[in-house]
């Protein structure tokens, strides 16, 4: 029962916790999933990959189904999860011909970075558990590619393992620990690594049933690990699985309050971004207590199912936020058109999660760097079609309607 109960806990520290197995159906069919061809056998091998699609057929064949429907289902009825995608595909583009555009320039800046194109690495959870080489892997694809890799507390590696894999620009994203000493130290030790920004995440509500009735949780030794990796300084190798899911379960804060970014802010330099906002009395509350960034974000229909798709979310936002913090956007992004779309609704750029966690178990390090480059050709080809010179000069009028 603890385990259950804790399993949220345990990979993401705000994440709400799951029900008692008694209150679980442990029988009766699996609901179906919004799998698409993933569910007959792959063909394809990595190499072979032509979009973001493919990266997820081969991942549905690669990992285990518990772990493969913990990177793939979204909670409850998957509604959000759905629209995130089906909302991308009811925005249409309207593009101009005969515009005289032969090549596109997608390099941009991010909080005053520069970076190769617009497309982020989100922070995800577990790395390790899709393939061995886990978050350094993925961080290693996002420096040859030139962009940024957010960096989860729950990668599964610590941090300074994280930053001795690669040289490329990191965020890193901050679940807090109740105890401030330990909270603030994170913190420390991310500042002094060259991290470039600190990203708290603060949407709750998560209520999986893939993970449910699969009793899926993260391997003792993973959790141990992450303890460690964070800092905990009372946790004891020796302590049994339930012991360390109890623990996981008491260390997080699940009730933070806007008071916390002073705090934060007196614990670091590093530019402070939220995720988590949808709406604009919050987006604008963001601005008032100083923070430098804003990722519009359901968590990828992850955590509390019924709330609006992200990208319906980015005008309000931006208009809300008038131009005093940078605005990104992350869930649904599946092509290189949906990162036109949200350019052109004026985020700074798009963070991708479930799109490199397929191509990572796939294929690793060149999984990962191989879907980044196809997204990156897909918004080459789409900008020129559109007649845009620059990722950074994207016009709305090319959204109809």
């Amino acid at each position: 029962m603890i385990r259950r109960r804790a399993f949220g806990r345990a990979l993401f520290g705000g994440a709400a916790a799951l029900a008692s197995a008694s209150q679980v159906e442990a029988k009766g069919e699996a609901e179906a999933l919004p799998r698409d061809s993933a569910d007959a056998p792959a063909a394809l091998s990595p190499g072979d990959a032509v979009c973001v699609a493919d990266f997820r057929r081969i991942a549905a064949v690669q990992l285990p189904r518990p772990t493969f429907e913990y990177i793939e289902t979204g909670s409850a009825d998957e509604v959000t999860l759905r629209d995130n995608v089906a909302a991308f595909q009811r925005i249409k583009l309207l593009p101009p011909i005969l515009s005289g555009v032969a090549t596109t320039d997608l390099s941009t800046t991010v909080l005053g970075v520069p970076i190769k194109l617009p497309i982020l690495l989100a922070p995800v959870a577990a790395q390790r558990m899709y393939h061995p080489h886990g978050a350094l892997a993925a961080a290693r694809a996002a420096a040859a590619c030139g962009t940024v890799f957010g960096v989860s507390s729950s990668a599964a590696n610590s941090i300074e393992e994280i930053a001795a894999a690669a040289d490329g620009p990191k965020w890193y994203q901050l679940y807090v620990p109740k105890n401030r000493n330990i909270a603030r130290r994170l913190v420390e030790r991310a500042e002094k690594l060259s991290y470039k920004a600190i990203v708290v995440t603060v949407d709750l509500g998560e209520w999986k049933h893939a993970d449910r009735r699969n009793r899926f949780m993260l391997p003792r030794e993973m959790l141990l690990k992450h303890l460690q990796d964070v800092g905990f300084p009372d946790v004891d190798p020796g302590m049994s699985h339930d012991q360390l899911i109890a623990y996981n379960a008491a260390a997080w804060d699940q009730a933070l309050s806007w008071d916390f970014f002073d705090w934060l802010r007196s614990a670091t330099k590093l530019p402070l971004i939220i995720k988590g906002i949808l709406r604009t009395d919050d987006a604008r509350r963001a601005v008032d207590v100083g923070l430098d960034g804003i990722v519009v974000s359901n968590h990828g229909g992850r955590r509390l199912d019924g709330v609006p798709a992200t990208i319906d979310r980015v005008a309000a936002v931006l208009e809300a936020v008038g131009g005093k913090a940078e605005v990104f956007m992350d869930g649904g992004v599946r092509r290189g058109t949906d990162v036109v779309k949200a350019l052109a609704l004026g985020a700074r750029a798009v963070l991708i999660g479930r799109p490199y966690a397929w191509a990572l178990a796939a294929d690793g390090e060149a999984g990962v760097r191989r879907v980044v480059e196809l997204l990156r050709d897909e918004l080459q080809n789409a900008l020129v079609a559109c007649g845009c010179r620059s990722v950074r000069d994207v016009p709305k009028s090319l959204l109809l309607g």
